[in-house]
């Protein structure tokens, strides 16, 4: 969003590596013992099921509808003189402080309703990524929500829960989707879900009860950080397992997945980083080599196959 070329190489049609086997752009809608129906009438039988539907997700289907939506958000940035990002999670963050580098006479303004930023990660993360933020100018308000609609009519004068006002000419809205799983709640699934709407999933990420259809990423009820590094974890550990259930491996030969370290990088603009690790905890440009220069886009790139570098 504030620089859009960047999305050239970030947004991937899945026909671009999956050169392999059919692509089927529409959602589904049920599933049965033996098939799974999308929203289009395709009945799609399968031998072996993995749900990997993540969280709901508005944003545009195809690529061109998304660069066309970053280059839309990036010149509604580039013309205001105030933003206002509401939700200091991950994503609120990087967008702040984004901006915050790269327009740095623009005044921006994070309203979060929680204690402190990142809650997902510990206090002292967060407390550096907050000092960092208002370094470069950028105003953090907690403990407050955004009544959205209050700056209706073109007044471009937002209210908090805590009676301050906020002028801003625009807004993103960065908190947390609702996970994709409530369509499930019409499959033979509907039982496989806790009270959170997650999968319940067993040590071989195996949906319980059932033998060949299993769950990853943040669907899953396995009580970690939901990152994306860790679903490809989850991706490769049932990779491996449903090899060894189409050759007539044994159970014993299946590989079980165990929550790791937990890991965070949150880039502060273009060279630093704030990185959690198991024993320290960093921010600047160290750990920004590590995410920020490229956010690892080229390491995914080159993991499907494809040149890191060009589009």
């Amino acid at each position: 969003m504030v620089e859009p070329k960047f999305a050239e190489r970030t947004v991937i049609n899945h026909k671009s590596y999956l050169k392999q086997g059919r692509l089927v752009t529409s959602p589904a809608i049920n599933i049965t013992e033996s098939d799974v129906m999308t929203e289009d009438g395709s009945v799609i039988g399968y031998d072996y099921l993995v749900i990997a539907t993540g969280h709901n997700d508005l944003f545009p289907k195809t690529r061109q509808e998304k660069l066309s939506h970053y280059q839309s958000e990036y010149e509604k940035i580039k013309s205001s003189g105030s933003v206002l990002i509401v939700g200091g999670g991950p994503s609120g963050v990087e967008l702040a402080a984004e901006i915050a580098v790269d327009f740095p006479e623009k005044k921006v303004t994070l309203v979060h309703k929680g204690p402190r930023l990142l809650e997902f990660v510990g206090q002292k993360a967060a407390d550096k990524a907050s000092d960092w933020l208002e370094s470069k100018k950028v105003e953090v308000i907690l403990n407050q929500s955004v009544d959205l609609s209050s700056a209706s009519d073109g007044n471009k004068i937002y209210r908090t829960s805590g009676g301050e006002t906020i002028h801003a000419d625009i807004h993103f809205l960065c908190v947390g989707k609702p996970l994709s799983s409530q369509w499930l709640n019409g499959t033979v699934l509907k039982d496989s879900l806790d009270g959170k709407g997650r999968v319940m999933v067993d040590e071989y990420l195996r949906i319980r009860g059932r033998s060949n259809v299993f769950a990853v990423g943040d669907i899953t009820n396995i009580p970690e950080m939901k990152q994306g590094y860790i679903a490809e974890t989850h991706a490769n550990v049932v990779v491996k397992n449903i090899k060894v259930m189409m050759s007539g491996g044994k159970k014993k030969k299946m590989s079980t997945y165990k929550p790791g370290p937990e890991l965070a990088i949150v880039s502060l603009g273009r060279k630093d980083s704030v990185a959690q690790f198991p024993f320290v905890t960093v921010v600047g440009c160290l750990p920004g080599l590590i995410k920020s220069k490229d956010l690892f886009v080229g390491k995914t790139r080159k993991a499907r196959g494809l040149n890191p570098k060009l589009v």
